[in-house]
């Protein structure tokens, strides 16, 4: 089907490209922040079994996980905020102009823990053209089939430079989409510098952005500018898992 974004670009949508990481109960799953894999199981209660293999009449299943720890998810200011705020309030709109960037995290001697981080810089990405556009997707390198099943726990995965957040603020980028677990260090004490000044929290919170976090962009979708349909599942809680689905924009 042709879905017309404007009177001269449109979009196929049979065309999509799906960027998100399936939930699964396999040890597969991808995992983050040391929690367990998920849980999807038969409900069992009363002589009653939710599994049609097991001789029940049905598929009834109880389902486990962390919207953070466990494969694509999408969150909001509530994520930091000392009040309760939805992903379900904050994003009302699912249609955006989207970029997509590869990039090669840099070496990062951090003194104050003593390490070498992998981190992408402002300077990396500074020079994008984003006129226009309201979401950036970025894919690092490298980037193998391990991201998707890998346990990043206790392992400080590459992280975004907090500049780069104030950048993205002034260019208008509402959505930022990344292939790792946080735009934020693994271990930083708690400031999660990078989601602060991104959505402006507590100073003036940027109540319609959103971070998606945990996507996978496969190596043979190219750089360039895209349609983006950011489909999240409707939770009450800062963040739910997410299914970002990207098109090619046509010209009429």
């Amino acid at each position: 089907m042709r879905l017309f974004l404007s009177q001269t670009e449109f979009v196929e949508t049979q065309h999509g490209e799906d960027l998100s990481l399936t939930l699964t109960k396999e040890e597969t799953n991808p995992r983050a922040w040391y929690v367990d894999f998920p849980k999807i199981e038969p409900v069992r209660a009363n002589g009653f079994v939710g599994s049609v293999a097991e001789g029940g009449s049905v598929n009834f299943r109880d389902i486990s996980f962390n919207p953070h720890g466990h494969a694509t998810h999408t969150e909001c200011y509530g994520h930091i905020s000392k009040d309760w705020v939805s992903i379900n309030d904050c994003l009302k709109e699912f249609w955006f102009k989207a970029v997509l960037v590869t990039v090669k995290p840099e070496n990062f001697v951090n003194e104050q823990y003593n390490e070498v981080d992998k981190v992408v810089m402002l300077s990396q990405l500074q020079h994008l053209n984003v006129k226009d556009v309201q979401a950036l997707i970025v894919r690092t390198t490298p980037n193998d089939l391990t991201k998707k099943s890998k346990n990043y726990s206790a392992s400080n995965p590459p992280y975004f430079e907090g500049a780069l957040a104030d950048w993205l603020v002034e260019q208008g980028i509402d959505h930022f989409l990344v292939d790792l677990p946080s735009v934020d260090r693994e271990m930083d004490g708690g400031v999660l510098d990078f989601h602060h000044r991104f959505w402006q929290y507590p100073q003036a919170p940027r109540k319609q952005a959103t971070i998606s976090e945990f996507v996978y962009v496969s190596n043979e979708i190219p750089d360039g500018v895209y349609a983006l349909n950011l489909q999240v599942a409707a939770f009450n809680n800062d963040a739910a898992p997410s299914r970002p689905v990207i098109y090619p924009i046509e010209k009429v």
